[in-house]
């Protein structure tokens, strides 16, 4: 989703859920596939109100980076997303198998500034 499709249309206060992460080289085709059913899955939770995401490959390494944003109306969507088996199991499976390390941050957004090039 670009932020063209989400931004202008949320009124704060909302809900951003971060989710830093760098990925082992384990299982990759597993990962891709996983990643796109919880993707699938998050957006028919209530309170879903999209998601942007950003990757990039370190060259020396080959280590995958990436970055991922859910937007959700209040806290407790979040919660309920949290809870959800399917994506518990995946979790557990992320922590095990497919990232070397990662972070989640929860914040409210209480408002947001935009702009375009020429306005």
């Amino acid at each position: 989703m670009t932020p063209e499709q989400l931004l202008p249309s949320l009124e704060p206060p909302y809900y951003a859920v971060i989710f830093v992460s760098r990925r082992t080289q384990d299982d990759p085709e597993g990962y891709s596939e996983a990643s796109q059913r919880i993707s699938d899955l998050a957006a028919q939770q209530p309170g879903y109100l999209g998601v942007h995401s950003s990757s990039s490959v370190d060259p020396t390494t080959g280590n995958v980076s990436g970055i991922t944003v859910s937007y959700w109306k209040t806290e407790r969507d979040i919660k309920n997303w949290k809870a959800v088996s399917e994506h518990r199991a995946a979790q557990q499976k992320g922590k095990e198998k497919w990232y070397d390390r990662y972070s989640t941050q929860v914040c409210k957004v209480e408002r947001h500034y935009e702009g375009e090039k020429g306005r």
